[in-house]
């Protein structure tokens, strides 16, 4: 199946049943209706699945009994305490489920009454990761960012030859993966300070934040057979928004010569809700390379992809500090981004990471790197945006910052929208930094 292609799903004169969906600025209007897990707050119930609908879920075990068909044996996939059973059953039962809810949720639906009675508030409800995710791998996908570092490290040539050629990315930690609202500890480890000629041990004094949007499996693929491009899209499930937490000074003493370790492994944040490819259809954009730029390879290639592989997907980066919160301040944006500026698509990640016969498996997450956009303001990091600390940023109130304090609260948010469609959102993916413990110092 196409899942760039529009359908009833998308028309955006549809409104709900549920007022709290149909607002102009809503998240989870009818045209959404993103996955996730979730429970009532406080209680002992086990996970289970759901969709957002305005400012409610819809409870997909609850709802099962309501729907035929592969849209039903969907509902009673999700209904577990992480949605990869969801995920393997591929985009069809997905999208059967889509369907079957979008129906069901419209003004006028003969099922509003049985489904009213399926819903829980999303204020009272607590969430986990969506999925039980088996492996991680963190790509480097915007060529903004890229350069940018790569200045800071590398001013005669920010970028390394293999750029333009192939996605290069990283396999991470998945257990250290969280939902939104954990606190993030403050890691310790290995740093080698300016003039030093030995390392010391200690907290990280120089904490990031990176932008980044997460693409979780669908269907797997086998061990030993590559995605071609033509169906890598239909492996994925779809996209969160993800927060990279990175110790930049812990990383700088140890990425040499095998990469990224210590300074990424503690903590990545990811959204509750995971937003379809089908619901993205329409912020499609051609996938384009500046001419002079090498064009990917046949094995990154293919016609779908340069009509429509690139999305719209708008990003902010938000930073409430301790002082905020205690004058009851707003957070304040830092940067602001979007996806259509990054230099491979989601398709090309998938099919890059199976070409040498890796298997992937649902639930395993795949994240985009830091997408940082051509103007400066448009830094997905503090590196980026204060020039690896040389250029603190202001703050509402007077405060500076060349990198995170603890008590800062780091707030992503992502949206799309565009003149005849629906603005649909993903929510946010949120954490506060938390003091290092004092048995590591």
């Amino acid at each position: 199946m196409s899942l760039t292609a529009l359908n009833s799903t998308h028309d955006p004169q549809l409104r709900s049943w549920l007022a709290s969906a149909n607002a102009a600025d809503a998240d989870f209007p009818i045209q959404n209706l993103p996955f996730g897990v979730f429970r009532r707050r406080g209680s002992s119930e086990p996970f289970r699945g759901g969709v957002a609908i305005g400012d409610a879920i819809v409870d997909l075990g609850a709802a099962a009994p309501l729907f035929a068909g592969l849209a039903a044996e969907a509902a009673a996939a999700a209904a577990r305490p992480a949605l990869n059973a969801l995920m393997a059953l591929g985009a069809p039962a997905a999208s059967a489920l889509r369907a079957a809810l979008s129906e069901a949720l419209r003004q006028g639906a003969p099922q509003q009454a049985a489904l009213e009675r399926c819903l829980a508030a999303q204020a009272q409800a607590e969430y986990a990761v969506p999925a039980q995710v088996g492996d991680y791998t963190d790509f480097y996908a915007s060529i903004h960012h890229a350069t940018a570092v790569g200045r800071l490290m590398r001013p005669d040539q920010p970028l390394l030859p293999n750029y333009k050629w192939i996605p290069v990315g990283y396999h991470g930690r998945s257990s250290s993966i969280v939902v939104s609202g954990q606190g993030i500890r403050r890691p310790c480890g290995q740093t080698l300070p300016q003039g030093m000629a030995e390392p010391v041990f200690g907290p990280s004094r120089r904490l990031d934040y990176e932008l980044e949007l997460g693409l979780f499996v669908g269907q797997g693929n086998a061990l030993g057979t590559p995605v071609p491009m033509a169906q890598a899209e239909s492996h994925l499930f779809g996209v969160c928004l993800l927060n990279d937490w990175s110790a930049r000074d812990i990383q700088g003493w140890e990425y040499q010569p095998l990469g990224p370790f210590l300074a990424k492994n503690f903590a990545t944040t990811v959204s509750p809700w995971i937003v379809s490819f089908e619901a993205l259809a329409p912020f499609r954009l051609p996938f384009l390379r500046p001419a002079a730029d090498p064009q990917p390879l046949p094995y990154l290639d293919s016609a779908e992809n340069r009509a429509a592989g690139a999305i719209d997907i708008r990003l902010e980066v938000l930073l409430e500090s301790a002082a905020m919160r205690s004058r009851g301040e707003a957070p304040w944006r830092l940067s602001t981004s979007s996806y259509r500026h990054s230099y491979w698509t989601a398709a090309q990640l998938l099919a890059h990471h199976t070409v040498n016969g890796c298997n992937l498996r649902p639930g395993d997450l795949l994240g985009s790197g830091t997408q940082s956009g051509p103007a400066p303001e448009e830094a997905g990091c503090l590196l980026e945006l204060t020039q690896a600390g040389r250029k603190p940023v202001a703050l509402g109130g007077g405060e500076t910052r060349s990198f995170l304090q603890d008590g800062d609260r780091v707030i992503l948010r992502g949206w799309c929208e565009k003149p005849g469609a629906v603005r649909i959102g993903f929510g946010e993916a949120a954490g506060e930094v938390l003091p290092a413990l004092a048995a590591a110092t």
